[in-house]
């Protein structure tokens, strides 16, 4: 089978949708099934190969002045008849509703191809990047004046950020994601609780669960013991504004006053770090804080036995491999009550789950963990239990089992003509 993947975001960026692109072309590859990835261009670090099977195609691009880190690809529509005319897909997935979405589900059905596609994140919980607040930096401007008004506190621009929340932009970019996966044959979804999510949002039609995996193989954690008074939390992924880390150092603070050895390590890079720096050096914490920037997935596995517990806000997990890492590899965790997060942390059976923006709640259920060793023990052989259902083989073979029944049965599958095709026709 030939499949041609879309995705707005890949490596050599690291996150979630790349990691997940690379396991399952990787895999599926070796059974015999030809890839094609058409991605952004970022300059150092790009490839056009992965394998023999698994080509990477290129496409000039632009960036959000909010987050650098998103890109969004120029139109392309002439690159991308090529690619389809040259490579002659069975399949179109579709990994993004962004640009590079809309360019393949416009392809998909003007070539009549079977469309999937995986809704790995929540866009419209990201609408921040596109507001007025997060344009302007206004975090910096809160630090900033706080050095010479004392009352100004963190909870003040917690306030700016919940009122410029849920919205008409919210709303709009909900309408385009819908329009792009209302018109693919199948949708998947990571988690059962994000399916329902999707169905509530307008997805109408059928989706299939298919979570991401994990190479068990390499994350593999042995039931830790909890030993002394010194607890080593851990918060490892995208350091962006939607995840919430605020909500995560707010948390510790009042850890730290139960657990005054407590450390706190955060692993990942992007644009939210400077503000957690500052808000850090503001309560006074930030020396038991250590910031460790970007560390290969391909090392990570060595890197989360050296911790205790997990900490995450997010609120907007699809499912949340960084989570599936962590307790793969013992850790017992705790999050909050949104999306798919109480699917891998199971509230008194691997971690807690607290309610959203809580970071009091977070830090008594982290306090409690980090009191009792029994219970401790406890959860981090039930993180490995749970872990162990989303083995990266039979994710692969389900995968495999969803492309070869939409490719039979949207074989012949209708082409649609517009007059943009036409015209694209006559420049062509």
């Amino acid at each position: 089978m030939r499949v041609l993947y879309f995705s707005d975001t890949f490596l050599p960026k690291t996150d979630g949708v790349a990691v997940s692109i690379k396991n399952f072309s990787e895999l599926l590859a070796l059974r015999g099934h030809e890839f094609l990835i058409c991605a952004p261009k970022y300059g150092d670090g790009d490839f056009e190969r992965m394998t023999d099977q698994i080509q990477v195609v290129r496409f000039r691009c632009g960036y959000l002045p909010s987050y650098p880190d998103i890109k969004v690809v120029l139109p392309s529509p002439g690159k991308i008849k090529k690619i389809i005319e040259d490579f002659k897909p069975d399949l179109i997935h579709i990994h993004t509703p962004g640009l590079l979405g809309l360019y393949a589900i416009n392809a998909a059905e003007r070539f009549g191809i079977p469309t999937i596609g995986t809704y790995h994140t929540l866009m419209a919980e990201q609408e921040m990047y596109v507001s007025f607040y997060r344009l302007f930096k206004l975090d910096k401007l809160f630090f900033k004046v706080n050095k010479f008004k004392k009352k100004l506190n963190i909870d003040e621009l917690d306030k700016i950020v919940k009122f410029d929340n849920f919205n008409i932009r919210k709303k709009i970019i909900l309408k385009i994601c819908n329009d792009i996966y209302n018109r693919c044959d199948l949708v998947i979804s990571p988690s059962h609780l994000i399916k329902e999510q999707l169905i509530e949002y307008g997805i109408t039609k059928p989706i299939t669960v298919v979570s991401n995996g994990m190479d068990l193989k390499r994350f593999k954690g042995k039931p830790k013991k909890l030993v002394g008074d010194a607890p080593k939390f851990l918060h490892v992924g995208r350091i962006s504004y939607e995840k919430n880390c605020d909500v995560v150092i707010n948390a510790f603070h009042l850890i730290k006053e139960k657990f005054p050895n407590a450390t706190l390590t955060i692993i990942g890079e992007g644009p939210a770090i400077p503000s957690l720096e500052r808000q850090a050096e503001h309560l006074g914490i930030l020396s038991s804080i250590e910031f460790l920037g970007f560390i290969p997935n391909a090392v990570l596995h060595d890197v989360y036995p050296k911790y205790d517990i997990f900490l995450t806000a997010s609120t907007m997990e699809t499912q949340g491999l960084v989570v599936l890492e962590a307790i793969a590899c013992g850790l017992p965790a705790v999050g909050v009550d949104a999306f798919a997060l109480p699917e891998l942390i199971k509230h008194g059976q691997n971690g807690f789950i607290a309610k959203s923006f809580d970071h009091r709640g977070i830090a008594d259920c982290a306090i409690a963990l980090a009191k009792d060793p029994d219970l401790y023990a406890k959860f981090s052989k039930q993180s490995i239990q749970i872990a162990s259902g989303h083995a990266m083989e039979k994710c692969v073979d389900l995968m495999e089992d969803v492309y070869s029944k939409v490719v039979e049965a949207m074989r012949g599958k209708l082409k649609k003509t517009s007059v943009f095709d036409m015209l694209f026709d006559l420049v062509n």
